[in-house]
């Protein structure tokens, strides 16, 4: 299993080494993204005492969003290299697993997630003396919650193309920002109406920003939203995994492996 593994891991790290496009790519947006929010943080200070009291806020919730979602670009993105270049059937050929598979793309998603954030989380502290990594050992933890919350939605993903082709590739990029609205990215959950907040409790991802910013105004770690997020993580990620391996089931049983990229 392990050098099956290891040889799924090693064709895309060798994929994203030979294509300095790719990596740039990884690294531009998040790059991108703090740069503006940092500005836009630096604006706010002079109008607002919140902010004021926590100068991060804004630069660490988008960090901390963009481990989200390069979480769940990650994994899909690695899944659409091998529908791009049609090697799902020598996959199904070979004796690499559907499990083994999976754990070969969330290493992947792992490894660009980290190449993707931690430059712009470096650049944050010489742009804005702003250093998300003075949230300490919770910040593991909300990285960890959120890196496993954009595995799950991109099984989902992964698992929708498989069961209707190539043409759900759209959903790739658009699935992460239908949550984002009640993510409680920027703002506290008891801002949404009431049905939406219900919602918000309902995902990993509001308790991670609420405890982020418990931390960045109260200077509190919140426990019971840890816990919150990881049972809920738990769930989503079951559900993930049974959902990717159900539909590559299917579809290697109904010879769909050989259309997906049609």
């Amino acid at each position: 299993m392990t050098g099956r593994l290891y040889a799924m891991c090693l064709r895309h790290l060798y994929l994203l080494a030979s294509s300095w496009p790719r990596i740039f790519e990884l690294m531009y947006w998040p790059t991108v993204q703090m740069v503006i929010w940092g500005f836009i943080t630096m604006y706010l200070l002079q109008l607002s005492s919140v902010i004021a009291q926590a100068s991060g806020l804004l630069v660490s919730a988008v960090l901390l969003w963009d481990v989200l979602f390069r979480g769940q670009l990650g994994f899909s993105l690695s899944f659409l290299e091998e529908v791009w270049s049609r090697n799902l059937a020598n996959i199904v050929v070979s004796p690499l697993r559907p499990i083994e598979f999976m754990a070969a793309l969330t290493f992947m998603s792992l490894i660009r997630t980290l190449i993707g954030v931690v430059p712009a989380a470096l650049l944050a502290i010489v742009f804005y003396e702003v250093s998300v990594f003075a949230l300490g050992l919770p910040l593991l933890a909300f990285f960890s919650c959120l890196l496993v919350m954009g595995w799950s939605i991109g099984m989902m993903v992964s698992a929708l193309i498989l069961r209707v082709g190539q043409g759900a590739e759209s959903v790739a990029w658009l699935a992460i920002f239908l949550i984002a609205p009640i993510s409680a990215i920027y703002y506290p959950v008891d801002v949404l109406p009431p049905a939406l907040q219900v919602l918000a409790w309902s995902l990993p991802t509001a308790p991670v920003f609420e405890g982020m910013r418990a931390i960045l105004l109260d200077d509190t770690f919140r426990t019971d939203l840890l816990i919150h997020a990881l049972v809920l993580n738990a769930v989503y990620l079951a559900l993930g995994m049974f959902l990717f391996l159900y539909a590559f089931h299917v579809a290697r049983r109904r010879g769909l492996l050989l259309q997906v990229g049609e």
